[in-house]
């Protein structure tokens, strides 16, 4: 499945009708325990605040998506939700691998505070190359080392 890295901030969930439709879908599906706000009021509170959202787009529509909020040292992840319907598929962590590819392009470590996170969430996280930080407040991504050639 072709999925590509789409960046939404306020402006564009504000000018186009299809990201705001597409993202208001996607944590609709989420577990109501999951956010601290009813979806709509969750994206929108998120946006103003000057965060943004990493989603996977793919035809035309956004799958998954995940919130980030940045420092001047990592990009901090919450909130990660893929549509019901296309959940299983990879979406996910193909949308995980983009935004890390991203976040190395700007020179940022990808985190996610570890507080929230059940233990499926922690498993996951650590098949997917994350680790949780010396205090155990964060989960950090460890992409793998590259091998050098012989």
């Amino acid at each position: 499945m072709p999925v590509t890295l789409h960046r939404v901030d306020h402006a564009t969930w504000a000018a186009d009708a299809q990201v705001a439709l597409d993202l208001s879908r996607i944590y609709a599906d989420a577990p109501a325990q999951r956010l601290p706000l009813p979806a709509d009021d969750y994206i929108r509170q998120h946006l103003e605040s000057r965060g943004t959202f990493c989603c996977a787009r793919f035809n035309d529509r956004l799958l998954g998506a995940v919130a980030v909020t940045e420092d001047p040292e990592a990009w901090w992840l919450a909130n990660f939700c893929v549509r019901k319907t296309t959940r299983r598929r990879g979406v996910g962590s193909r949308l995980l691998a983009l935004v890390g590819e991203a976040a190395s392009r700007d020179g940022r470590v990808l985190r996610i505070v570890s507080e929230p996170l059940t233990m499926d969430d922690q498993l996951l996280l650590s098949r997917l190359g994350y680790r949780p930080s010396a205090d155990g407040r964060y989960f950090q991504f460890e992409p793998p080392a590259k091998e050098s050639p012989e």
